[in-house]
């Protein structure tokens, strides 16, 4: 039975919505220290917060089998509620430390409930064509994730309070859309019971570890490249004496990507998820392997090659996540979907770290080589894989 044709424009829009407070608190992370008035040494606790409380919540969600045991859409709406509100009390009065991490841990821990989970509900519509289906669906969250900086990068940026107030009322309101225009799919088989050991007994099934296993190296890539976009951006400005605007540029980088997510959706009709990820994979692993020769050229070339890099380093992420979801039971799609996700993201808080220490021991052109280490581990898992 094919979807109705609100379905998966609704599943888009609520995703793109309900993902933009991810990165809402980094984006006026300097209007939040001055207001405050704590030290620049809670940047970094503050941008790795939202992370672990993915990771958190992507791990419990997993264990207890959340997606799988429970209507997906009502875990959507609820955690986006949620995610709103904790997002929303960055803007109170009297913020202390551990007020603001915990918001952003908050935060992250409430989009266990939205990203992993929206794939799944495009899972039990799409039994056929789901890497399509996927492919619009994390562009969407590409773009959700870039619409933070492009406020920043707008007169809107000026007042952090805007920011914060436009993501989370979007939020809200997207998880009310898809609650009441999206039931349960078609394809869902839900889980009666609740098996702790689950989801790391998937890691027995070939495919899925070997899909699993590509993922991990796509993302040990993926955030370092967008949280040091910015960096990357500043120290091109800095060496060739150039003044481009870090948020706004920093948003277009990481908006493009969510229209090649679409773009290998629709070649995956064609070709299968398996190779679009491998192509991917290797235009985002040579980028980081010429990186430093970015810095060398004018500012039009280092923008085209940043901007080709940003499409090439998320095309792959909703083949792998078609790949994964393809190889396991239906059941077992939600748990699945949301402990590779858990992994994934754990993977990331290294690969940021990383580049937090190299750019300050070595020349900052010369960082990204290191990010070319999950693209080659990627290729080498794929190569293992069956095609889909």
């Amino acid at each position: 039975m094919k979807p109705k044709t609100h379905i998966l424009p609704t599943i888009i829009l609520a995703q793109f919505a309900c993902t933009s407070p991810w990165f809402a608190g980094n984006t006026i992370i300097d209007s939040l220290i001055i207001k405050t008035g704590l030290g620049n040494e809670l940047i970094g606790y503050l941008i790795s917060a939202v992370q672990f409380g993915f990771i958190t919540g992507t791990l419990v969600f997993a264990l207890l089998m959340v997606a799988d045991r429970f209507s997906p859409s009502k875990v959507f709406m609820v955690c986006a509620i949620l995610a709103a509100l904790c997002n929303w009390s960055l803007l109170l009065e009297n913020n202390a430390a551990w007020s603001l991490l915990s918001a952003r841990f908050g935060t992250g821990f409430f989009l266990a409930g939205i990203y992993p989970v929206g794939m799944k509900i495009a899972a039990d519509y799409y039994e056929k064509g789901l890497g399509k289906a996927l492919g619009f669906l994390v562009g969407a969250l590409v773009l959700g994730t870039s619409f933070p900086y492009l406020i920043n990068g707008t007169s809107w940026g000026n007042d952090a309070t805007m920011v914060i107030q436009i993501t989370s009322l979007i939020t809200m309101l997207g998880g009310f859309l898809l609650f009441f225009l999206v039931p349960n799919g078609p394809f869902q088989k839900k889980s009666t019971q609740l098996n702790l050991s689950a989801g790391p007994r998937l890691f027995q099934n070939n495919n899925f570890k070997k899909a699993a296993f590509g993922y991990f190296g796509h993302m040990w890539e993926l955030y370092a490249f967008w949280a040091f976009t910015p960096f990357a951006i500043k120290t091109f400005n800095s060496i060739s004496d150039q003044d481009l605007s870090i948020p706004l540029w920093t948003g277009i980088v990481i908006a493009l990507g969510g229209i090649s997510c679409a773009i290998g959706g629709l070649l995956s009709q064609h070709l299968g998820s398996k190779k679009v990820a491998f192509m991917a994979l290797s235009i985002s692993g040579l980028s980081c392997l010429v990186s430093p020769l970015l810095f060398e050229f004018g500012s039009s070339l280092f923008l085209v090659g940043w901007c080709l890099w940003g499409m090439a380093v998320t095309a792959d992420s909703p083949q792998f996540s078609n790949l994964v979801a393809s190889s396991i039971d239906p059941k077992l799609k939600g748990t699945g979907l949301t402990l590779v996700n858990c992994i994934g993201f754990a993977i990331t808080i290294v690969s940021i770290q990383l580049l937090s220490v190299l750019s300050q021991q070595m020349a900052p052109t010369y960082i990204f080589l290191v990010l070319a280490i999950g693209p080659l581990f990627g290729l080498w898992q794929l190569s293992g894989q069956k095609n889909d």
